[in-house]
Parts: C-alpha cells; structure tokens; sequence
C-alpha cells in the first residue's frame, strides 16, 4: 500500500511538473509558429482563413474526443515524425472555399483531388515551421510514447467566422521552446491599466415621498449631501472615500433652470406625504484601472473623466426610482433625470389618504351618481406606490 500511494503522489507530481512547464512554453509557440503558420495559410489560400492556436498539450486522447480526422504523416526520419489531424468540419471548410460547394462532404468518401488539396496544404504549413525545429542528431534516442507535444489550431473561415480543430503533433526532442518564468514580486505598473468594477457614490438628500412620485423627467435634483471635490467608491466590502477634478462641463447654470422640487401643497398633504426618505445618487456599475483604484488608495486627487459619461441612478431603500446625467449646479451635484421609474409602478395596491376618504369612495362605486363634472380619469387623485419603501423611525 505505502508503495503504491509514493508511486501515485510521483505520478501526480509529473503531471504537475508537465502542466506548469506548457504552461510557460503556451507564448513561444504563440510568437514563432502561429504567425508563420498564418503567413503561409494566407499564400497558400489567399487569405481566406485565419488560424488561432487554441491549446498545447501531451495529451491527444482527450483532443481527439468527438470527431473524425484525416491524418497527414510528415516522416523526417525513421525514429521521427510530425502528424497533421484535420477534423472532418476543417476539411469541409477548406475545400468549399478551395473547390466550391460541390457535394455533401463526407470524410469516408474524400477523392483524390481533394486529397491532394489537403495534404499540399498541411505540407506547406510543415514547411512554414520547420526552420523552429531542431536539428535531428545521431545522439537521439528511440522515441517514447509520450514524447510528443500536440498543438490544437481553429481554422476558421473569414466571410462565415466557422472554425474547426487542426491538431499537429511534433516530437518533443524537436522543440526548444523558451519558458517564460513567472515573477517573484508583481509590482502594479504591471497591471496598472486592467480594470475592476466599482460603484461610485455621488451623494445623498432627503426627499419628501410626495415630492418623490412627483418627479418627471428634465426634472433636476440636487443633492445637498455631496461635494463636487469628492466622492465614495464601494468594491465589495470595501469603501473609500476619494478627492477628484470636477468637470467644468457639468457645471449648469441656475439661474435659467425652472424649479425642480415641487413645493408642497399643505392644503392636500397627510402624513404620507410629510415622511422624509434618504435619496442616494450613484453611478451604474462603471470599471476603473488598478492604477486608478491604486491612487485612491494612496490618497491622491483622481482623474475620472472617463467616468462622467455614464448614466446616474437615483436609489430609495436599493430601489432604482429613476436615472438621468451628471450636473453640478452650485457647488453641488445634481441629476437631470431622463427615465423615470416610479410613475410606472403597479397601482392596484395603493395607500389611499385617510380611512373615511376610503369608506367614501367605496359607497360611491356602489351607488354611482349622475355628476357630470366627476371625471374618471384625472389623474392628480393617484398616489405613489409607498408600500416599496421600509422607513426607519428617524425618517417620520
């Protein structure tokens, strides 16, 4: 038993080893052979189809899986060979362009002709990475079975993006690939231009739930709680609050903006419509650069006019209630709304004012009058949808 467990973790170790190795070697077939493989693809069939290496590997049972190949031997000598797999879709693929869609291809049924078409074909690109090989030597030992290294390709035709699998496998003791060694340290000029997805917080106010179903587009709210040199940007679980430029082309002039927060009308108002409810204002979710996200760490002032052009969110209790575009108005942020969420909702449901207006209304549906100045459509009597919203006790 102990043996068997030092021979399998012997085992595992191996393909560990070999796993990482191809993994570091993946680059130097990605430079050398793909480009030249391509250069001869495009003379041999005038640029009608673009190769990509999809992988590198030892392990050519798992990439035979599920289809059926044409097989093109390449002998260099007698102890070594290179084999080009031409899946059935590839040879299809080739010869429709090459000699036009004459009839249903069937691999079992390949003629002579076409044959000959895709052997000259995986011979030219032999010849296009030959010269990466090294050379055979007389110290060469008789190869093993597990010496061979197989790189998959997608042929794929440009006019109808359809790809399919091309698999060259290569004598491991021909190839002298350079493995890219990974780093000890990172530092983050090496990745300083990737980007991760964050929120970014503009600011908040209170807002009364009255004036909150009143909003309309072209409206523009102002949020008292923001600073235009700052702003809170939220990863995760992570917060920090950051100082920016502001854009001078968000500024917007007061002076010719009609008022933007209804006055409240305290002849009509009730209880509801007094409750004051906290409005956060938000970007959509937007994606900045390490470097970017390595400066807030640091304290620095950020650039983020990239950012400006994304659309705002105005949230209630996690609800979007309406979205709109960045304005400072006043040393303050704003948001010109142009979509609004909250005259859409679903009012079968509604809060109605006071119980005996309720009671009224019910008796009146029961025994209709003959008034004809009652209009059924006006639309002043709804009322907003406050059932979403959760109030704490310090917002009545």
């Amino acid at each position: 038993m102990g043996g068997d467990r030092i021979l399998s973790e012997v085992k595992t170790e191996t393909k560990i080893t070999l796993k990482n190795e191809l993994y570091g070697q993946y680059n130097w077939f990605y430079q050398t052979f793909l480009p030249a493989m391509q250069l001869a693809c495009d003379e041999f069939f005038s640029e009608l189809f673009t190769l990509k290496l999809m992988s590198v590997s030892k392990n050519i049972n798992l990439l035979f899986e599920g289809d059926e190949y044409f097989v093109t031997k390449i002998r260099l000598d007698k102890n070594h060979d290179v084999f080009f797999r031409s899946s059935t879709d590839s040879i299809k693929i080739i010869l429709d362009k090459a000699l036009g869609k004459t009839r249903k291809f069937k691999l079992e049924n390949i003629t002579s002709l076409e044959t000959k078409v895709i052997s000259s074909f995986n011979d030219y690109l032999f010849q296009s990475f030959d010269k990466f090989l090294a050379p055979i030597g007389t110290e060469n030992k008789k190869r093993k079975n597990f010496d061979t290294i197989h790189l998959t390709l997608f042929i794929k035709d440009k006019e109808s993006n359809i790809g399919a699998k091309l698999i060259i496998s290569i004598p491991q003791v021909l190839l002298v690939p350079t493995t890219i060694l990974p780093k000890e340290n990172f530092d983050i000029s090496d990745f300083k231009t990737s980007k991760v997805p964050v929120n970014i917080k503009i600011g908040t106010t209170k807002f009364s739930l009255k004036d909150l179903k009143c909003l309309e587009k072209e409206d523009i709210v102002v949020f008292e709680n923001s600073n235009i040199h700052l702003m809170k940007l939220i990863h995760e679980n992570y917060t920090k609050e950051f100082r920016v430029n502001p854009n001078p082309a968000l500024i917007t002039s007061s002076e010719n903006q009609e008022e933007t927060i209804m006055t409240e009308d305290h002849t009509s108002q009730n209880l509801w419509d007094n409750i004051q409810v906290e409005m956060g204002a938000e970007f959509e979710k937007v994606k900045i650069t390490l470097g970017e996200l390595k400066n807030i760490e640091q304290g620095l002032v950020i650039d983020i006019s990239s950012v400006y052009d994304n659309r705002i969110s105005l949230r209630v209790e996690d609800k979007v209630i309406a979205k709109g575009e960045l304005v400072i108005i006043n040393d303050r942020y704003g948001v010109r709304i142009d979509e609004v969420f909250a005259t859409e909702k679903n009012q079968a449901e509604k809060i109605t004012k006071a119980p005996e207006e309720h009671h009224s209304q019910e008796q009146s549906e029961e025994h209709p009058t003959d008034d004809s100045d009652t209009d059924s459509d006006d639309d002043s009597n709804e009322e907003f949808d406050y059932s979403d919203f959760e109030l704490d006790d310090q917002d009545i």
